[in-house]
């Protein structure tokens, strides 16, 4: 991965699914220091409290054949809500001008998700995507693998 230029004041935002780091740089391009703006968490209840309903069941009109129907993955529900969320977080962050620029770095499977729920304001805004999953990472850390 080639080095990452991050001027003053941009936003790096660090998610997954459950998590999510908005660090803002306060430094400047040549020597970033980034500094943790807002921390997002979702809880992640266990499966039976998030849906107990069984499968459900599909009749045919004639005959005795019958099939199921596939049951809802919660936890993945939950985590689009999440990254929906977030998105709008970030959309109304560059509306209202508390930042012009930022680069989104999320897991593969988060950043296919959130995706789907960037406004074209936050197209424009977004100087950067990394595909890795760093959110479990102290913010150093973070930063060291970001610009190395």
């Amino acid at each position: 991965m080639t080095k990452m230029k991050i001027g003053t004041g941009d936003w790096i935002v660090v998610c997954d699914g459950r998590k999510a780091l908005i660090l803002e740089n306060l430094g400047d391009r040549m020597f970033p220091n980034l500094h943790t703006k807002e921390v997002r968490e979702q809880s992640d209840l266990p499966t039976q409290a998030q849906g107990s309903a069984a499968p459900g069941r599909v009749y045919q009109s004639t005959g005795a054949a019958r099939s199921s129907i596939e049951q809802t993955d919660w936890h993945d529900e939950a985590e689009r809500s999440f990254l929906k969320a977030l998105a709008e977080r970030l959309d109304t962050a560059v509306t209202s001008g508390e930042t012009s620029a930022l680069t989104i770095v999320a897991s593969p499977r988060a950043l296919g998700m959130i995706r789907a729920d960037y406004s074209d304001a936050l197209r424009k805004a977004i100087s950067g995507e990394v595909a890795k999953d760093l959110v479990k990472m102290p913010v150093y850390e973070i930063e060291k693998q970001l610009l190395s």
